[in-house]
């Protein structure tokens, strides 16, 4: 159990190399992974149930102590994403599908690693591991509110139909892991332990599944999408941590609403995308995917550097009083 738990650390902290290089894959050889196109919303159901496993009562105390920091992120994630896809949909004039993707995505609750990368940088992990609750509880009802009320001009979009979808994806396997982990209480630990191994293989068979069963389209547009993922994801997390700036947070804070705002749950977008619009649409998610854990690494090593320096300045100047 030890040698296993030890792997599924090792493989948490690759997981942006393991998407990255199955994605490749899964472009070159899509025929390898077309049959798994029907695991993707179960995948992803495993990956919420272990979200809840990991969450306790104590992670919603930051709500209480700082309900207004927890709220400004909330906000500042559903506003910033969604309106970010919709603007580079209109400045880039993207086909339908990918619109709605690039949208999709964009009105996805905080991605599942975002966490991590917080913790990495030294930012205030409380409070980012709050928002990414709070949105992620709120998504049943907020995104597919903004998915209609965006991308219903390019495709037909059923409020109801993603509603239910998230909640039988996302809320309900949360709260069966909430349950089990307060009925089981240590017996759950070992299973936490090795979480990060069952996250990455999850994510990466989806990531995978979604870039074989659109491999042609990908080949056509993919440097188009992929543009318009990555000035996407900069654009959330540049207008994240000067959110919390303009609002005077202290540079943890700053770090944690940065990372909330710009990283998405991209495995939702891309079962919802598969499952109620097309394979093409999961491509924005699925690249979304491959390029934020790369991207968040890079900004996280960033911000530690910046606290490291912060604490050298505040060293010096006590050294100087």
């Amino acid at each position: 159990m030890r040698a296993l738990a030890a792997l599924s650390r090792f493989v948490g902290n690759t997981f942006a190399y393991w998407v990255l290089i199955f994605a490749v894959v899964a472009f070159l050889q899509p025929a390898w992974f077309l049959n798994l196109k029907g695991a993707i919303v179960p995948l992803l159901g495993l990956v919420m149930f272990g979200m809840g496993l990991t969450l306790k009562l104590d992670d919603f105390a930051a709500v209480a102590r700082h309900p207004w920091r927890v709220a400004l992120g909330v906000v500042a994630h559903f506003v910033i994403m969604p309106g970010m896809a919709w603007l580079l949909c209109q400045i880039f004039h993207l086909p339908p599908e990918i619109a709605v993707g690039v949208i999709l995505v964009g009105c996805c609750p905080s991605g599942t690693s975002s966490n991590v990368m917080t913790w990495l940088a030294r930012g205030d992990l409380a409070l980012s591991v709050a928002i990414a609750a709070v949105t992620t509880l709120l998504a049943p009802l907020l995104t597919p509110a903004l998915i209609w009320l965006l991308a219903s001009a390019w495709l037909p979009v059923s409020f109801m139909e993603l509603f239910w979808s998230i909640l039988q994806v996302v809320l309900l396997p949360i709260i069966l892991g909430v349950v089990a982990q307060r009925v089981l209480g240590e017996k759950v630990r070992h299973a936490v332990e090795v979480l990060p191994l069952v996250s990455v293989v999850s994510i990466v068979i989806i990531v995978a599944a979604v870039v074989a069963a659109s491999q042609a389209k990908i080949a056509e547009s993919g440097l188009l999408i992929m543009a318009v993922v990555m000035l996407h994801n900069s654009f959330g997390y540049l207008l994240g941590y000067f959110t919390g700036r303009l609002f005077g947070l202290p540079l943890a804070q700053r770090k944690s609403l940065a990372l909330e705002v710009g990283m998405q749950n991209s495995g939702l977008g891309a079962a919802l995308a598969s499952a109620h619009f097309s394979p093409l649409a999961a491509v924005p998610s699925a690249l979304f995917s491959v390029w934020h854990n790369i991207s968040g690494a890079l900004l996280s090593t960033y911000f530690r550097r910046m606290s490291e320096k912060e604490d050298r300045e505040a060293l010096a100047r006590q050294t100087a009083d």
